[in-house]
C-alpha cells in the first residue's frame, strides 16, 4: 500500500510512526514554512528550507525502521550551552549541509534517507521556504488583525479565521508545489492528513495551488486524522467538526472517505458523523489516544483505526 501523509511537526510524526505498521512505502510531504527557533535561524542565516519538520519527519521513519533508534535519536539531539551551536539540532544541520552541497531539497533529503538507512521517503510541499499570514479576531475589539509568520499565528492569543501562503523570495506568484510531491499524491493508495497545529500544518498543503488540485483528484482514499485537544490560539474553542468546517473553507473542492478521531475527544458523536458525511466520508472512532500522554496519538492504537478505517485486516 502506498501511503502519503501532509502535514508536519509532532502530528506528522505520530501519523508517520502508525503508518509504518502497517507499510513499508510511506511518503512524507512536509510544510516548510517554519521560522521558529533552530530551523528559523538556519532558514534566516543561510536562506534555505527551515529543515526541523523535515527531520522530524526523517526521524519518525528511522525510529521505525530495524536498528534506527541511534539515528532518529541523532537526528533529534539538539547541542546545548550557550555558544553559536546551542539549540541546532544534529539533523537540522546536517540537512542544511546537504542543502548547500547539493543545491536541491528532494535530492538532499533522498540522500538523508539513505544515509539513515530508512524505506520511506521525505518530501517538502514546496522546493522555496513559505511564509503563514492569518486573519486573526480577538486581538481588537470589532477588527481582523493580519499576522505573519508560522510562530506568530501558532501563538496568537486570537482566534484564527484563515490563512493564506507567501513565497517572500517571489512576492505575489502563488507557491508552487515539489513535483514529487504531487507525483506522490496522485499515485497514492492512501493520503493522510493530520493531525497537527490545523492552521500552520495541515491547512498550508491546500493552499499550494498544485498540490490542492492533486488532493482533489488523486483516485487514494483521503483520510483526516483529528487532533486529540484545541490548540490555544490556533483552534481555542474548536470542536472536531469545526476542524472540518475549516478544511473545507480553505478547499471546497476536497472531498474525503474517512474521519479519524478519538471517541474521548468527541464530545457530540453525530454531529462529526455529520460534519463527515457532508464531506463525502464516514467518521471513525477509536481509543488513539496515548496512556498518560495528553494531546498524543498512541502510535499501535492509531494504526489499529486506520486499518479499520481502511478495511484492511491485522497480520496474523
Amino acid at each position: 500500500m502506498r501511503a502519503v501523509a501532509l502535514g508536519g511537526g509532532h502530528g506528522l510524526h505520530a501519523t508517520l510512526t502508525a503508518l509504518r505498521r502497517i507499510t513499508p512505502d510511506v511518503t512524507a510531504v512536509v510544510t516548510v514554512a517554519d521560522d521558529g527557533g533552530s530551523s528559523g535561524r538556519l532558514r534566516r542565516e543561510l536562506g534555505l528550507l527551515p529543515p526541523g519538520d523535515l527531520r522530524q519527519a526523517l526521524a519518525a521513519l528511522a525510529a521505525a525502521e530495524d536498528g534506527g533508534t541511534l539515528w532518529s535519536e541523532v537526528f533529534q539531539h539538539r547541542f546545548g550551552g550557550t555558544g553559536a551551536l546551542a539549540g541546532h539540532a544534529v539533523g537540522n544541520l546536517l540537512l542544511a549541509g546537504l542543502f548547500e552541497v547539493l543545491g536541491d531539497p528532494v535530492a538532499a533529503l533522498d540522500e538523508a534517507r539513505r544515509l539513515v538507512g530508512v524505506s520511506g521517503r521525505v518530501l517538502p510541499m514546496c522546493p522555496e521556504p513559505l511564509e503563514i499570514e492569518a486573519e486573526v479576531t480577538g486581538l481588537e475589539q470589532g477588527a481582523v488583525s493580519h499576522i505573519r509568520g508560522q510562530v506568530a499565528v501558532a501563538s496568537t492569543p486570537g482566534q484564527v479565521q484563515r490563512i493564506t501562503l507567501h513565497n517572500p523570495l517571489r512576492p505575489g506568484v502563488p507557491p508552487v508545489a515539489c513535483r514529487e510531491a504531487v507525483e506522490a499524491v496522485l499515485s497514492a493508495d492512501v493520503v493522510f492528513l493530520g493531525p497537527g497545529s490545523w492552521f500552520t500544518s495541515v491547512l498550508p498543503h491546500l493552499l499550494v495551488p498544485e498540490l490542492q488540485d492533486a488532493l482533489v483528484r488523486t483516485r487514494a482514499t483521503r483520510v483526516v486524522i483529528l487532533n486529540l485537544i484545541p490548540q490555544p490560539g490556533e483552534t481555542a474553542g474548536f470542536s472536531p467538526e469545526r476542524h472540518l468546517d475549516v478544511l473545507f473553507e480553505h478547499a471546497p473542492r476536497l472531498r474525503v472517505d474517512a474521519v479519524i478521531a478519538d471517541r474521548n475527544s468527541v464530545p457530540t458523536p453525530a454531529r462529526l458523523h455529520h460534519a463527515a458525511e457532508e464531506l463525502g466520508g464516514r467518521a471513525h472512532l477509536g481509543d488513539v489516544c496515548a496512556a498518560g500522554a495528553v494531546g498524543r496519538h498512541d502510535p499501535d492504537a492509531l494504526a489499529s483505526c486506520v486499518r479499520e478505517a481502511l478495511g484492511l485486516h491485522r497480520e496474523r
